[in-house]
């Protein structure tokens, strides 16, 4: 058949259009009506048969105007959103008569799925906006189709195009950026992100070390388990272009637990990587935070690495005070944080008083002064306190106490009595000398070495009668395995004296286990009597003398009271390819620095010192010297004025100090000077020399004056002039500590520094906190 169309209101095309002009029977043919409609609006199709043209069916059909066609648009058409940050976009569809709105979708060359970013919903109405969220990390190519397909018409579609670019944070902060850990131990961090639209955090990584508990923004690190310096990194995850970096020392010091750090007496701690010469500074070094102790606190904290305690493991410091106390700190933890306290009076019973004792030198309180040795083994406190009765009499005790819980060991604490300690001698005029706990002042630090503890004695001021004792009790059951008095006999001076006291130094000891000390005025005879000496105890069967030095001029020093031991306890130093093998180094009151060959001290000479080397070195000696890297630190001390610090050069080849010093500090200080800590790398680098002026101590023998701070110094340890910084230099008085105390000793471990003060007591009546200890470390930002 054939096809055709007409209509009273049309012809041709405008009547429509035929897909065909002829079919077979029964082949569907498609009309197209026009796009005018036609008036009047009937168009007729006709089909004849190709057979017959006079046979034909005619079909009418009516032609109506169409509706609007759909279109969708969205708005913004295009934009650029950062990583991780989003933008509104709302589609708009048009002649959507029954409101079915729009369905979303991305797209990209460069992503798929979420990596293209997400929608905030799969479909929405016409005009109602969703939210699309660039994704964290930038797509390559950067470029993300968002289409909108119309509901009602899934051809039409518009698209917007997309530019993810990587989002501008800011910066990256860290907390803390600095500081230092033990190994294993753990710290936290936590990171701030600015403009972090997307709160997308950061990521965390380290040179060495391992994260646990990591969240966008904070993660615990726990440090290796060998030494070093670690640098853990915080970056942004919405621009990896920004990090920052924190720096911490990993130390594997095993603890300060001695006076001055060993039994050298060298005070070194050479397994400090936190403090630098270039972060020991103003802006980054600083007073971190203080503990409030009881009473003052003239021997040196103690710094105890990984201790069981508190349902925990912490690192601890030490301190004990002239109240008779025993503290133990957390040695980081900022406000203090007190483990335990111990009051070691006992019932009726008080702490000494310089009243009783004919001296102000200390003043006001009397109780323990000399610096406790902590055993390893054990981890044991071994200390001796110093108590009375509400009259004059007087007790001493050596006490062992746990570290973690405060509680007496067995057998603690062991009264020292004369009935217990005494030797034979007329010095007092009988024929015994026996120990007298009121006048024998226990200044020195103690020692342990080979199993028993050493304690030590001296005086008073100089109120007589008075000896230097030496007295070991074993720490296995604290029983006396030995005694030795410095002036038992009496050779017609009027006095025994001799006392050991060695500003607070306390006994050195050699491989062997032999002790070595220093005594001050006394009566002398080279065979008994030992005043002004150096003595080398033998201790493998109790206590003997087996060698010792004397200066020639004894007894002008004596006289003059100029002893040698009022210097600290002698260093030593082992060179086994220089000349002599075992040196021994100590100052003195006489402003003479002695080297002495300690296999062969050549004992006494009427005429000369037979010693490897004496030089005469500005400032007499109330102090430890300090030895590190073929450099000996002395801080001497000028009567009535100030003494700079210097610093010494030893040559290994030749054995002996260069005379003249290499280096000295910009400023003086003042009585009684100072015993410096020094802390450096194993390598010998970042060498830095600590050193307390504590010139505004308070007391003296002629009486109390007013107290004011302690200053704490850091100098370059290669040159002393270079002086790092000061704890009187920050504005506001940030870093100021307590008042000061005499013959004090810096404690320095794992990043921080502690001092111990008298707190704002100023020995005049005022103040409240009457012990203090002061911590120094790096501000954490």
């Amino acid at each position: 058949m054939t096809w055709s169309l007409s209509g009273a209101g049309c012809s041709g095309t405008s009547c429509g259009t035929l897909s065909a002009a002829s079919s077979d029977s029964g082949v569907p043919i498609t009309y197209t009506a026009p796009i005018a409609v036609p008036n009047p609006a009937t168009v007729s199709l006709t089909a004849a048969s190709a057979t017959d043209n006079t046979k034909t069916g005619t079909a009418t059909v009516t032609i109506t105007a169409a509706p609007p066609p759909i279109s969708v648009s969205i708005a913004p058409p295009s934009a650029s959103v950062q990583s991780g940050n989003t933008q509104a976009f709302a589609a708009t569809v048009q002649n959507d008569s029954q409101d079915k709105g729009v369905t979303w979708s991305l797209s990209g060359a460069g992503c798929s799925g979420t990596s293209c970013g997400t929608l905030s919903a799969a479909s929405s109405a016409s005009g109602m906006p969703i939210t699309y969220t660039a994704p964290i990390a930038v797509p390559n190519p950067a470029s993300v189709s968002l289409t909108a397909t119309s509901v009602a018409d899934n051809t039409k579609s518009a698209v917007a195009a997309i530019t993810v670019t990587a989002a501008s944070t800011g910066s990256v902060s860290l907390s803390p950026k600095r500081g230092g850990l033990v190994v294993s131990q753990s710290l936290t961090f936590a990171a701030t992100v600015t403009n972090d639209v997307g709160n997308a955090g950061v990521t965390w990584s380290s040179t060495s070390g391992a994260f646990s508990n990591q969240t966008t923004t904070s993660a615990t690190f726990t440090a290796p388990s060998s030494a070093g310096l670690v640098s853990i990194t915080a970056t942004s995850k919405a621009d990896p272009t920004k990090s920052v970096s924190a720096t911490i020392g990993v130390t594997d010091l095993a603890g300060v637990r001695t006076y001055h750090n060993d039994l050298s007496r060298d005070g070194v701690n050479s397994h400090e990587y936190a403090l630098t010469t270039a972060n020991v500074a103003s802006s980054t070094f600083g007073k971190l935070f203080s503990c409030i102790a009881d009473g003052a606190i003239y021997a040196q904290p103690l710094w105890v690495p990984n201790v069981a305690i508190a349902g925990g493991t912490h690192n601890v410091i030490v301190v004990v005070t002239m109240r008779d106390s025993v503290y133990v700190f957390d040695a980081d933890t900022s406000p203090c944080v007190t483990y335990w306290q111990q009051t070691l009076i006992p019932s009726g019973e008080t702490y000494g008083n310089y009243s009783d004792l004919g001296s102000e030198d200390i003043y006001p309180n009397i109780g323990i002064l000399g610096t406790p040795v902590i055993d390893s083994s054990s981890n044991t406190i071994y200390l001796v306190t110093k108590t009375k009765t509400t009259g004059t009499t007087y007790f001493q005790r050596l006490h062992a106490l746990d570290l973690a819980t405060g509680a007496e060991k067995s057998n603690s604490p062991v009264a020292i009595t004369g009935s217990a300690v005494f030797v034979a001698g007329d010095c007092e005029g009988g024929t015994t000398v026996a120990f007298n706990p009121k006048t024998q002042n226990q200044r020195p630090g103690l020692a342990l070495v080979n199993g028993v503890v050493y304690v030590t004695w001296a005086s008073h001021g100089d109120v007589n009668p008075f000896h230097g004792w030496v007295v070991g009790y074993r720490t296995s059951d604290l029983s006396i395995s030995g005694i030795f008095n410095t002036s038992p006999t009496s050779t017609g001076v009027g006095y025994c004296r001799g006392g050991i006291w060695m500003s607070g130094g306390a006994p050195a000891a050699d491989s062997n286990n032999n002790l070595y000390v220093m005594t001050g005025n006394g009566v002398f005879d080279g065979v008994a009597d030992f005043g002004d000496s150096f003595l080398k105890l033998n201790t493998s069967s109790g206590l003997s003398l087996s060698d010792w030095f004397t200066p020639f001029n004894e007894s002008s020093l004596d006289q003059a009271d100029q002893d040698v031991g009022a210097s600290g306890t002698a260093l030593l130093i082992d060179q086994p390819t220089g000349p002599v093998t075992h040196l021994l180094v100590g100052g003195s009151k006489n402003s003479v620095i002695y080297v002495l060959n300690r296999d062969n001290m050549s004992h006494f000479n009427t005429t000369t010192d037979m010693v490897v080397q004496e030089f005469a070195v500005n400032g007499h000696s109330f102090s430890t010297p300090g030895f590190w890297n073929n450099r000996l630190y002395y801080f001497g001390v000028q009567f009535g004025g100030t003494q700079v610090g210097q610093s010494f050069t030893f040559d290994p080849s030749s054995g002996m100090f260069t005379t003249t010093a290499s280096s000295q500090t910009p400023s003086g200080f003042g009585f009684p000077g100072a015993t410096p800590s020094i802390s450096a790398t194993p390598e010998g680098a970042n060498g830095i020399v600590w050193a307390i002026d504590a010139k505004n101590y308070g007391t003296s023998n002629s009486g109390s004056h007013t107290a004011a701070p302690a200053v704490l110094h850091a100098y370059d340890a290669l040159n002393l002039a270079n002086e790092l910084w000061n704890s009187s230099q920050a504005a506001g008085g940030r870093d100021t500590p307590g008042n000061a105390v005499k013959f004090t000793v810096p404690t320095v471990a794992n990043g921080k520094v502690y001092i111990g003060t008298r707190g704002d007591d100023d020995t005049q009546t005022n103040g409240t906190r009457f012990g203090e200890l002061d911590v120094y470390g790096l501000l954490p930002n």
